[in-house]
């Protein structure tokens, strides 16, 4: 059986290297990683009182686990200014309002074509952890990496995004 109904004689699953992050309408530059998508579902355990011998499950809460975007370190401030909307000691000695500090954003996954092949939107994010410079080590070789780290509510697939039609060479 096919597993793509379009493209019905391909077999490879899509990469994880061709992707795009927007936020605000806008996509954001040279994000380099994102962790995946995770959600858990309690189990609740119950039985009925004349039936000792056997334990019924049942779905309970669902928690959405934080996402982790990277980057290498750039003069482009998309990163940090989300970061200080949650928290931001200012001059003055105040912290900023927790106002517009949660943003919706869509992660897209792209064929080896560069085609849009799946999108996920992801509800609620704030910043929880962030990370302006990486450890700075003389003798190391790689790339200085900026972190955020964003807490959900959820996500889901973004189901008007359909399989593209794949062009043969």
């Amino acid at each position: 059986m096919a597993q793509f109904t379009v493209n019905t004689s391909r077999f490879d699953p899509y990469k994880n290297f061709k992707f795009r992050v927007r936020w605000d309408g806008r996509y954001v530059l040279g994000v380099s990683k994102v962790t995946s998508l995770k959600r858990t579902t309690e189990v609740v355990k119950h039985r009925d009182g004349g039936d000792p011998s056997s334990t019924r499950k049942s779905p309970g809460r669902t928690d959405y686990e934080a996402i982790t975007l990277e980057r290498g370190v750039t003069h482009d401030l998309e990163f940090e200014q989300w970061a200080n909307k949650v928290w931001n000691y200012d001059s003055v000695g105040t912290e900023v309002a927790l106002k517009d500090f949660r943003k919706d954003l869509i992660i897209e996954l792209y064929n080896e074509a560069g085609q849009l092949a799946l999108a996920y939107k992801v509800f609620r994010c704030w910043v929880s952890e962030y990370h302006a410079m990486p450890d700075l080590d003389a003798n190391a070789n790689a790339v200085a990496i900026q972190t955020l780290k964003l807490e959900n509510e959820g996500w889901e697939r973004d189901i008007d995004v359909s399989e593209p039609t794949e062009m043969k060479a």
